[in-house]
């Protein structure tokens, strides 16, 4: 019996080491914040990231989403949210190979599909120097090194959401945690 009980205080121990390691992270690591601020478009809604700010409407987007420079960076890194329509802006696989296109000596980082409450979210990870396209014929306004772009396209119910953020690689490889969290709000 004492044998048994000599065991007691070596198991209360370990426990009071153990238990304040499983406590939960306060979100200031690793951990997306997602803000009050929410957008909706195509059937689906999501909530965006607490450090993002909305931007002044521009033409083709539903939304613009300023994100804060990592420490480093010269600038930050912007998330354009688009709908053109049921049945408009093209397919999945050819908006990827367009997202593609737009870098030179592209490199595919990641690629995956999930569904999220039901709707299908592809995202893709894609780095290289961006031919930062704009205008109207979307012309590149000029070559940016050492770019990624982290992209999601929705398969809302009324067609297809895109969000497509792009920065200098240190931020956006900083946001990739708000980016997930933000695609993983998606709901009807």
């Amino acid at each position: 019996m004492k044998y048994r009980l000599g065991w007691i205080p070596l198991l209360l121990a370990i426990l009071l080491v153990s238990v304040p390691a499983c406590k939960k992270d306060s979100g200031t690591s690793g951990q997306a914040s997602l803000g009050a601020s929410a957008g909706a478009a195509g059937g689906v809604r999501w909530t965006v990231p607490k450090r993002w700010t909305n931007q002044p409407e521009r033409p083709m987007r539903i939304a613009t989403y300023a994100i804060p420079a990592a420490e480093g960076d010269a600038e930050g890194a912007e998330c354009a949210v688009s709908f053109f329509g049921t049945g408009q802006g093209g397919n999945v696989d050819a908006n990827i190979d367009r997202w593609v296109g737009q870098f030179e000596g592209a490199e595919v980082l990641a690629k995956s599909s999930r569904e999220v409450n039901g709707i299908k979210v592809t995202t893709i990870q894609i780095a290289g120097a961006y031919l930062a396209p704009g205008g109207p014929m979307m012309a590149s306004t000029g070559k940016k090194m050492n770019y990624q772009l982290l992209g999601a396209i929705i398969e809302a119910p009324e067609g297809l959401v895109f969000f497509k953020l792009t920065g200098p690689s240190k931020t956006v490889g900083s946001i990739n945690t708000e980016f997930d969290a933000m695609t993983g709000s998606i709901s009807k």
